[in-house]
């Protein structure tokens, strides 16, 4: 299964939400419906004394070796609600697809996390340390053919202020996080925040939005743009899909950035296929008949289990245990304290003591996971490496419910009031299933009954988004290089639908050091007010840690290439979405070889690759 947080290669604003849609007619709409500020097209005069910089010294992580051409073929587990990756619906396992494909103004390293040149050349710091000047690369098209010019970084705010897209948190960072976006002339724009920020590259990098495609936006945005395909600026582009079946994307002849230093020898395939399977185990077999060619083998049944089988043994398929050293999702039990039973902390408090990690670990997961502890996990600096995630207790669970009156029912089970501690577990895989029966067991030992609902990706999803669930288990991705906890514990995204405070934490003390978080301009006091955050995340207990996986675990058809290393500190797919990093490629010959020989009854060497380049420490 392609890994569903795929990471995004660009910084914070790479997570920048841009629509698919084919229709390139417009509607026509009075100046009333238009809800965006107005803002200023005009040309400006450039300042003096700008010094401008660029960066081609790091190494490539590309193979010179690599060879263009052959298709691709993958699956999802489920086809998206929208096109969209903005408004509702729309974080959906195949939004990463889309998203890489919309390219920003830098790109960052994925191992020296430095930037690099994308739809800029070149890039200038103002000394008021608000402002970062830019110079586009004049080959930038859309895919249409359109040149990229400076009236589409000035359109992404207006596109990102309009509440027609119905996108909350875009609607607020581009309101407050951005404050200008000017034209020098057509390839040179400044961007400035409204006041001096650390990191201000990662914060202020954004990427354009087609204005000759979207023009004036309206209140029907929602619905008009659900299944349309605009114009970007990456390497694929969707050509085709059938809806509940397949998408396909194609890569673009003679794309614009395909011979510049750090996009040469990616994005190699011709052609990627989509293929929506819905269950894992059928993935499977279509993988075994080579209908697929990689398959995610980081859940330890299949690694340990499947990758003994003949395919292996004979040399037709390899395998890879590459590690990593990057920011983990967020694997662990969002607690909605919106519900009345998680309104009293020992309550969250005894869920955690009651979540024995130990015993999956070793009953399950083969001992192959880790245990999270911060909710900020892989961030350098920036992580709390002395927060420890509260260790499985039947004792302490239990001295928690009576601290708040309950009492064990003659099932075992707590009661108070007529409530038990009863509660619907939502996850989003049917290969969660065999984790949670163990945890459900050990849970009930100490007292409390979880009620598992499985359920496909993208209802799981939409559940959460609408804060119905009661815990949810998932893992989320970062989106950026840096701790980003406004979103997902600020007050400000509590109590209402389609933000990702999954928890409703609702805290004072916590919106303040949030806020002084990211009003801070000194990385000291940010890293300090980043543990701070992430030991008030523990003590409030509404998000439960279960483990991280430091590693990407694949199986590839030996047709699949990939240089050395195979992938990047940061990879967290090593075949997965060309557009992303994209740096493996097919061997026809190969392909054509492996297939005559099982034909043939000819065997390979059986090849296992154990790869601990970027192995964190």
């Amino acid at each position: 299964m392609i890994q569903k947080k795929i990471y995004l290669i660009i910084s914070f604003l790479y997570l920048m939400s841009f629509l698919m849609c084919g229709n390139t007619e417009i509607t026509e709409e009075t100046e009333d419906d238009n809800d965006a500020p107005e803002l200023d097209y005009s040309i400006h005069e450039l300042p003096g004394g700008i010094r401008w910089i660029t960066n081609e010294k790091f190494k490539t992580f590309a193979s010179p070796d690599a060879k263009k051409g052959g298709i691709y073929n993958n699956y999802i587990d489920s086809f998206p609600l929208t096109f969209r990756t903005v408004g509702p619906d729309s974080n959906n396992s195949s939004r990463s697809f889309f998203l890489n494909n919309q390219l920003s103004l830098l790109e960052v390293h994925p191992n020296t996390e430095e930037p690099v040149p994308s739809l800029a050349t070149h890039w200038a710091f103002d000394k008021d340390g608000k402002t970062m000047y830019f110079k586009l690369n004049k080959d930038a098209r859309w895919s249409d053919g359109v040149p990229v010019t400076a009236d589409d970084f000035i359109y992404t705010l207006e596109f990102m202020q309009s509440k027609h897209i119905q996108a909350p948190w875009y609607n607020d960072y581009y309101t407050k996080e951005i404050d200008n976006v000017i034209k020098y002339d057509a390839s040179t724009i400044s961007v400035s925040a409204p006041k001096k920020i650390p990191d201000l590259w990662m914060r202020i990098t954004i990427s354009p939005t087609p204005k000759h495609f979207y023009g004036k936006l309206d209140k029907n945005f929602v619905k008009k743009y659900n299944w349309k395909i605009p114009p970007n600026t990456g390497p694929y582009k969707l050509a085709t899909y059938s809806k509940g079946k397949y998408l396909i994307f194609e890569r673009k002849k003679d794309w614009w950035a395909q011979d510049l230093k750090y996009f040469k020898n990616r994005s190699n395939v011709n052609t990627f296929k989509l293929l929506v399977i819905r269950d894992n185990n059928i993935a499977y077999e279509y993988f075994k008949k080579g209908e697929i060619d990689s398959f995610m083998a980081n859940f330890p049944e299949i690694w340990h289990e499947k990758g003994k089988e003949a395919l292996f043994k004979n040399g037709y398929v390899h395998k890879i245990w590459f590690y990593t050293d990057t920011m983990q999702p967020t694997y662990g039990f969002y607690l909605n304290m919106d519900e009345d039973i998680f309104k009293d902390k020992n309550i969250r408090y005894a869920f955690a003591h009651a979540i024995n990690f130990e015993k999956l670990n070793r009953n399950v997961l083969r001992g192959d996971y880790e245990r999270l502890h911060s909710y900020f996990t892989g961030y350098g600096e920036y992580t709390n490496k002395t927060i420890r995630a509260r260790e499985y207790s039947i004792d302490k669970a239990g001295k928690y419910m009576q601290k708040s009156g309950w009492k064990r029912g003659k099932d075992g089970i707590w009661q108070k009031n007529m409530m038990r501690y009863s509660v619907t577990v939502t996850y989003g895989s049917p290969q969660f299933t065999p984790r949670m029966l163990v945890l459900q067991e050990e849970a009930k030992k100490a007292g409390i009954e979880f009620k598992l609902e499985s359920l496909d990706s993208s209802a799981s999803y939409k559940k959460v988004m609408e804060k119905k669930h009661q815990v949810n288990f998932s893992g989320w991705g970062g989106g950026g290089l840096r701790p980003s906890p406004w979103q997902s514990f600020h007050s400000e995204n509590a109590h209402k639908p389609q933000t990702n405070n999954h928890t409703n934490t609702d805290d004072p003390e916590m919106d303040k050091l949030i806020e002084a978080y990211d009003n801070s301009l000194n990385a000291k006091e940010r890293i300090r007010l980043s543990h701070k955050i992430q030991q008030k995340i523990h003590e409030i207990c509404a998000w439960v840690p279960l483990y991280q996986v430091p590693y990407t675990r694949s199986f590839y058809w030996r047709w699949i290439k990939m240089p050395e290393p195979a992938g990047t500190k940061n990879s967290t797919s090593l075949a997965g979405d060309p557009a992303g990093v994209g740096i493996y490629w097919i061997d026809e010959k190969a392909k054509k070889e492996t297939l005559k020989a099982m034909k043939e009854g000819k065997t390979f060497e059986p090849v296992t690759i154990i790869d601990k380049t970027f192995r964190g420490k």
